[in-house]
């Protein structure tokens, strides 16, 4: 067993093994996962404890964008901005496997906008610096239309290209999660933090934590705690403090994934101002076409948000404006919800969550309890930072700096430039997986007939085995990325994902059906069969 490899057993024994860790992290999520990176690279002892799968929330329903954030650019929010860019270099130098640079067009109509978008884009270039993806261009109206075939020419008078990241936010938290084993680190999925253990003075000491497949509870010391659960951080300040004040406002973003018959350029678009002063992307995404985003406060969070009507008519009839062939409803393949984790402060009167700044928080309670709240993908690497410098300070840790600027994220490959993310997720274990059909030929045998280059039945063992998916929905929605991109699809494998797994986990039959039922369920509140 490589020691890289994801085993859920072999962590649950860490638990026994070690009477004392240096750091333990709640939450299995970008934030998360890149604390407990930083922490294990550092040498602490570090354990990761998840109540779901890792990035079963808002880190795996992202727009897929590693950037700088040219919304963020617009608000003069110059620092929140400088700072992603330097973090998406680093998460591009890191992870080249995962982050591709990718070519984004803003269509102009107006030559008073173009003026203005002209203006931003060279600053965001600029603010790039060393890290600059590429240069920005003008394009004509007839460069435009020849990138972009079905965009509607009404009033089009060129464009901007600008050049951005791209990547998939749930592969890259496995990822993430395998490079912490690497360096030493534990974490367990479906492992739930029920309470804190307190010692004299109130102070923390640990957390009572519960498997959620053995039932059996856990009384798990440590020097600090790290709470990173993003829109749930509420429920572990009440945990800490039943009087805890509510500091997050959910904000959900919504998304439709197209076939690419609607959107065929391999370039992705960017519509900077729709009708409610929101940005809407139009992104080329394992060969569909994903569309979003949304951004509606909610009134609490929860685990499985679901796209409000209100959310896909905007969307909808947002694309239909730009564009020549016109999606319904029954076109939409698959529409996913994430929950951004905002903090809200005290005074704050405002009603507009695009008003409210992306940029992360550390709280510390009386307990000692480290809190992180807000952030993005793009930087998750320095939030991760900032929190474990921080528990250095409260947990009287030896001093030791972050090497995660430099250390290269599990996968790690270069070769080839012009790559598929499917293709490319196993660079490092590719050879592994051939061997699990040389010795079982059935594996090779494709999930979805006529689809001979995606979605294999040995992928599947893989990741049961090694990357800890204990479900049809870790292996279908964050896995493989199906649920995702078709959710009809999804449901038909279903049946053939729950043989296998049952098989591998030393499952029954009740085990299936109940896996199977459950999935169809989910499932369904993914797209619109009625239309």
């Amino acid at each position: 067993m490589m020691k890289d490899y994801l085993n859920r057993d072999s962590f649950l024994k860490s638990l026994e093994d070690v009477s004392i860790w240096d750091i333990i992290i709640i939450g299995g999520g970008a934030t998360g996962l890149g604390i407990a990176l930083d922490s294990a690279s550092r040498g602490y002892k570090t354990l990761l404890l998840e109540q779901s799968d890792f990035s079963k929330g808002t880190s795996s329903r992202s727009t897929k964008l590693v950037h700088g954030g040219i919304r963020y650019l617009a608000q003069g929010n110059i620092k929140l901005v400088y700072e992603a860019l330097q973090e998406r270099g680093f998460l591009f130098k890191n992870a080249p496997h995962l982050v591709k640079k990718q070519k984004f067009i803003i269509p102009i109509f107006s030559w008073k906008m173009a003026f203005l978008y002209w203006t931003g884009l060279k600053l965001y270039e600029w603010l790039s610096g060393s890290f600059s993806f590429g240069k920005t261009e003008f394009l004509s109206k007839n460069e435009i239309i020849k990138q972009f075939p079905e965009i509607n020419t009404n009033k089009l008078k060129g464009g901007i290209l600008y050049y951005d990241g791209q990547f998939d936010d749930a592969r890259l938290a496995i990822n993430l999660a395998q490079t912490c084993v690497q360096q030493g680190g534990v974490l367990l999925n479906y492992f739930q933090v029920k309470s804190f253990i307190k010692k004299v003075g109130n102070r923390i000491s640990g957390v009572v934590g519960y498997d959620i497949e053995t039932k059996k509870k856990y009384s798990i010391f440590s020097k600090i705690v790290i709470n990173a659960t993003g829109v749930f951080s509420d429920s572990i300040f009440k945990m800490d403090e039943e009087a805890s004040p509510i500091l997050i406002k959910p904000s959900q973003g919504s998304h439709i994934v197209l076939n690419k018959s609607f959107f065929s350029s391999k370039n992705a678009i960017v519509i900077p101002k729709t009708s409610d002063g929101r940005i809407l992307f139009c992104i080329p995404w394992y060969n569909h076409v994903l569309v979003g985003t949304t951004d509606t406060f909610l009134e609490k969070s929860v685990l499985e948000p679901t796209p409000l009507e209100e959310e896909i008519d905007f969307i909808l009839q947002t694309f239909n404006k730009y564009f020549i062939f016109n999606p319904k409803k029954r076109d939409i393949l698959s529409a996913f919800s994430g929950l951004r984790p905002l903090f809200l402060s005290h005074n704050s009167t405002t009603t507009k969550t695009k008003d409210i700044s992306r940029y992360h928080k550390l709280m510390i309670s009386s307990s000692g309890l480290i809190s992180i709240i807000g952030g993005k993908w793009t930087t998750y690497r320095k939030m991760a930072e900032d929190a474990v410098n921080k528990a250095i300070e409260i947990g009287k840790l030896n001093k030791i700096p972050s090497k995660t600027k430099n250390l290269r994220i599990y996968g790690y490959n270069i070769s080839d430039k012009n790559y598929n993310f499917h293709c490319k997720k196993y660079v490092k274990n590719e050879y592994h997986i051939k061997k699990l059909i040389d010795k079982n030929p059935l594996l090779g045998i494709p999930l979805i007939a006529k689809e001979t280059s995606y979605y294999s039945e040995e992928e599947v063992i893989w990741m049961v085995r090694y990357e800890m998916a204990r479900t049809i929905e870790d292996v279908l929605a964050r896995r493989l990325r199906l649920l995702f991109l078709n959710a009809r699809k999804a449901i038909c494998i279903a049946p053939k994902i729950a043989a296998l797994m049952a098989k591998e986990l030393s499952r029954d039959e009740k085990w299936e059906k109940s896996q199977i039922s459950a999935f169809k369920e989910l499932a369904m509140r993914y797209y619109y069969p009625g239309g």
